[in-house]
């Protein structure tokens, strides 16, 4: 972050230096005064006693206030930075035309931070750039996320701003994932950033893409997913080895059960049809309706819009999913800031 970034975020305000004369000599009576810290905090957004250390150790000039907080912001958000963060939110958004998805993660340490406003539009902020700016992956080679420069402010990058969260909202922040789709698009966000959905589809007849029937479908097909969490979108894209291994496990439980070999191998086929209706999404029952599919809705569903509807994907991110979370005893913590 530069300078002139808390600069063109805030209004940067004059502050005057009191001066008293006694004496025939000219004497400091304040550098700054509270007004002179109310006005750093509102430019950079730190705290108030570190906006007022800053300013004392650099005698009120706010220039020099402001690169104090940063040199120490960016020291405390790299000690942060190996900090467990599990929290957040899922954040996701299609366009108007229905024809582009974004759904990012964007993990905190607590979830009280998740429902800091500032955090969250921080959040939709990194979802908007992924929209307008297709960036490969979040770190590393290449156009990658965090080395962008922001749409609304080339003079940062993501990461800047990442790292000026990081240092003022007081936690570790991290954007883990995201997933950017330009096909016909629905996305659904549960639980308040919990979970988040983005589904593709594809119509024969693309006109039929704002029609309110095919919106209607498209949202239960991401709650559907949201819901009943399928692995696979159909029996074909489901991993070779994955089968078998899953095949090794029914046999074993069949022979255990005392069944003949021939017997076990018929009851395995029987077993893996079902394990299909179970972790495909179009061999899902349907949440809203027990008796149909996930197939026979979007046939019928197809049929009442006029044009074929086909899912070409999608994309399930929980919050949090994966991430070895901290088990803190609040007894032990408060006991230990005692001693």
């Amino acid at each position: 972050m530069t300078l002139s970034y808390f600069k063109r975020k805030y209004r940067t305000k004059q502050i005057n230096n009191s001066r008293l004369s006694g004496g025939g000599m000219e004497c400091v009576k304040m550098a700054f005064t509270a007004t002179d810290v109310k006005n750093l905090r509102e430019m950079t957004g730190c705290g108030m006693m570190d906006c007022k250390r800053a300013l004392t150790e650099a005698d009120g000039d706010v220039d020099k206030a402001i690169e104090l907080l940063r040199e120490k912001g960016l020291a405390a958000a790299a000690k942060k930075a190996g900090r467990i963060a599990a929290e957040g939110i899922v954040e996701a958004m299609v366009g108007e035309d229905g024809k582009l998805g974004v759904m990012v993660e964007v993990n905190s340490e607590t979830d009280f931070v998740a429902k800091n406003a500032d955090f969250q539009t921080f959040v939709k902020n990194v979802a908007t750039q992924i929209a307008k700016k297709a960036p490969c992956c979040v770190d590393g080679e290449g156009d990658c996320l965090l080395k962008q420069k922001f749409y609304a402010d080339e003079s940062v990058t993501i990461g800047d701003m990442l790292t000026e969260k990081i240092a003022t909202i007081g936690e570790n922040i991290n954007i883990r994932r995201f997933d950017r789709r330009e096909g016909i698009c629905e996305a659904y966000i549960h639980g308040g950033g919990r979970i988040g959905v983005l589904v593709e589809f594809t119509l024969a007849d693309e006109s039929k893409k704002m029609d309110a029937e095919f919106r209607a479908y498209a949202k239960d097909i991401a709650m559907q997913v949201a819901a009943a969490n399928p692995l696979f979108l159909d029996e074909s894209s489901v991993p070779e080895e994955t089968i078998a291994k899953e095949k090794e496990i029914l046999m074993a439980q069949a022979l255990n059960e005392g069944k003949p070999q021939n017997i076990a191998e018929k009851m395995v086929n029987g077993r893996i049809a079902k394990y299909f209706k179970e972790v495909c999404l179009v061999d899902q029952l349907f949440i809203k309706d027990g008796d149909l599919t996930v197939a026979q809705l979007t046939k019928q569903v197809s049929e009442k819009i006029g044009t074929e509807i086909t899912i070409v994907g999608f994309t399930r991110f929980e919050k949090g999913e994966g991430i070895e979370k901290r088990n803190d005893n609040f007894a032990d913590e408060v006991a230990s800031m005692m001693k």
